[in-house]
């Protein structure tokens, strides 16, 4: 994909929605799909973040913060290192496992958006 190849709609939403998500603060790929009226969509959201990088946005998503419905880091294969980790260490955001992070307190509903 080239450099200036264009996201579809889908991806376009999905990257606005994740461009948001506040410090120290995690959700779901299901989560993302959900808000964005696509209720099994949450496969779609993980392709999305995993191409995201492809695309030329003129900035950096906070794609760390993107987990699976359990909390755990599931894209970070996706990441150099242990990156994806240290990142959310940084934030002060607490795990509960060495690779799965505390829902219950940590957990943004995109739905916070229209509030």
């Amino acid at each position: 994909m080239s450099s200036s190849a264009k996201p579809n709609d889908f991806y376009e939403r999905v990257f606005e929605v994740v461009a948001q998500i506040p410090t120290g603060r995690v959700t779901s790929y299901g989560a993302i799909a959900q808000y964005l009226g696509v209720a099994s969509g949450a496969r779609m959201v993980g392709y999305a973040m995993n191409n995201y990088r492809s695309y030329n946005l003129g900035y950096e998503l906070p794609a760390h913060r993107v987990l699976n419905r359990l909390g755990q880091l599931t894209g970070r294969a996706h990441f150099e290192g242990d990156t994806m980790r240290e990142r959310l260490q940084q934030e002060e955001v607490e795990f509960v496992d060495e690779y799965q992070v505390n829902m219950e307190k940590h957990f943004w509903d995109p739905v916070e958006l229209e509030g």
